[in-house]
Order: structure tokens, then C-alpha cells, then sequence
């Protein structure tokens, strides 16, 4: 499509708009005892819901493109066994994000995890790990240093030496165009400087999530800043259905905000 290569690509320009509205409105209701900022951040507020759906739409999608690639290459090949494997990994990152429904289903947490759960719920992000939980002594740094990896260090390196795309994709894995990723990593980083609340890293996670979601639908199903063939190789069919994605994001947002409003308590105050 025409623009295939551009940060204009509906998709991209969609889904940093929705990541700035958000931030915009954590800025605007920044008193951290506001309970309009809880019905955003808090557990199974705006924010927790638009991860959980983002993740849960990515990894359909992620297994959707496993299926397409194992069709046309083959069921054991490196590129599939590697986004399958994501595919599953993300899947369980939603499933984690709102722990296994248990909030939604009015689930008590075992006795395993009233006793080693720092939230005293049925999930293992939140498991106690010494003064801390996993999330915060390791997964937080993991996804740290991945983050950066991937959305500034290879991509910047790989302008001046293409054999690291390359070689990216060879594992059947992409990098997000730069400019989308700048971003990405600019509205995370304003939203840790910028905002003064004790959930205020679950911005970055959503961001991330929107940021994930959209940019896995333009490399593999599009084609942006991607080596190998695309999904939808066909350019009308490209601008149909990147339109239609785009009118998913701001539906996924609208969802998440009914649901934020229907199971998170802060919504009763």
C-alpha cells in the first residue's frame, strides 16, 4: 500500500492516538485518591482491561500468522515453532492480566496463593519473591531490557546494517518500524515522569500492549518495515483491512472502558 514504509499508516497513527488519550486523561485526573484515576488504573479499570483484550487479540492473531506460515513452509520450521510459541506466551499474559477471571467470577484464590501471592490472588506474575513479587524483581527489568532491545537498539543498529533485520527475521521474528517505537517509548517514559500514582506503571503496560498488537498486525499481515512476504500481499486489500483494524483499536477501547466501569470497585464511588 502507499503507505507501506510510513508512521502515517492508519493502524500506527490509531493506536499512538489511543495511547495518548489515555495518557492525557491520567493527567488530567493525576490526584492519586481520585477515584476517577482508579477506575483507570486500578485492578480491572480501563487501563488492566485494554491489556487483557490487546494481548488476547494479539495472540489469535500471532497463531493465525503460525498457521499461515506453516501452511505455505512447514508445521517444524524454525519461523513457526517461534511464533507459536509467542502466540502461547501472550496468551498467557492476558490470561495473568486479569487473573484467570477470578475477580469476574467471584473465584476465592487457593490457600497456595493467599500464602505466597503478594495481591492474595490466583495469578504468578504477583507471586512473593522476597520483599518483592516476580512482576517487580524480575519481569519488570526483563521486559525492560526486551523493550529496548527491540525497539531501539536493533532497529537503530539495523539502519546502518541490514544484515541484523535480517537475521531478526530469520528467527521469524520482526522489528517495529522506529518511529512507531519512539513512540512507544517516549509515552511510557512521560507517563513515569509525568504521573504521580502507585499504579502508574500499568500505563506503560498498556502501551505496550496497543504498541505490540498493532505493530505485529503491520509487519506480518501488512508488510510495514517487514522482509518477507505478507499475510495480505494484495495493496487494496492491505487499506481495507488496516482501516478495519483501526476501527478495532477504537472498539477495544471503548469495551475496555464499559468493562473498566462494570468490575472495577472504584466504579461504585
Amino acid at each position: 500500500m502507499g503507505n507501506r514504509n510510513s508512521f502515517m499508516h492508519p493502524a500506527i497513527v490509531t493506536a499512538v492516538g489511543i495511547n495518548v488519550v489515555v495518557l492525557a486523561l491520567a493527567l488530567a485526573w493525576s490526584d492519586a485518591d481520585s477515584p476517577r484515576m482508579w477506575r483507570l488504573l486500578g485492578e480491572d479499570g480501563l487501563v488492566e482491561w485494554m491489556q487483557f483484550l490487546c494481548f488476547t487479540v494479539l495472540a489469535a492473531m500471532l497463531g493465525f500468522i503460525a498457521v499461515d506460515r506453516a501452511t505455505k513452509q512447514s508445521w517444524v520450521s524454525l519461523e513457526v515453532i517461534a511464533i507459536a510459541g509467542l502466540s502461547a506466551l501472550v496468551a498467557l499474559a492476558a490470561l495473568e492480566e486479569i487473573s484467570w477471571f477470578q475477580r469476574v467470577l467471584g473465584v476465592d484464590s487457593p490457600e497456595f496463593f493467599r500464602q505466597n501471592n503478594r495481591q492474595y490472588e490466583t495469578n504468578l506474575h504477583n507471586l512473593a519473591l522476597g520483599s518483592a513479587s516476580l512482576h517487580k524483581t524480575i519481569l519488570v527489568k526483563l521486559i525492560f531490557i526486551v523493550g529496548i532491545t527491540h525497539n531501539l537498539i536493533l532497529p537503530l543498529i539495523a539502519r546502518t546494517r541490514p544484515g541484523v533485520k535480517r537475521w531478526v527475521e530469520s528467527f521469524g521474528l520482526y522489528l517495529p518500524p522506529l518511529s512507531a517505537a519512539i513512540a512507544y517509548l517516549l509515552l511510557v517514559l512521560l507517563s513515569h515522569v509525568l504521573i504521580d500514582h502507585p499504579r502508574k506503571g500499568e500505563l506503560g503496560e498498556m502501551f505496550g500492549a496497543v504498541h505490540y498488537l498493532t505493530t505485529v498486525f503491520t509487519a506480518y499481515l501488512i508488510g510495514v518495515g517487514f522482509g518477507k512476504p505478507a499475510v495480505i500481499e494484495n495493496p487494496a486489500d492491505s487499506r481495507r483491512v488496516s482501516t478495519l483494524f483501526a476501527m478495532l483499536l477504537v472498539f477495544l477501547f471503548f469495551v475496555s472502558w464499559l468493562l473498566g466501569s462494570t468490575y472495577n470497585p472504584a466504579a461504585a464511588s
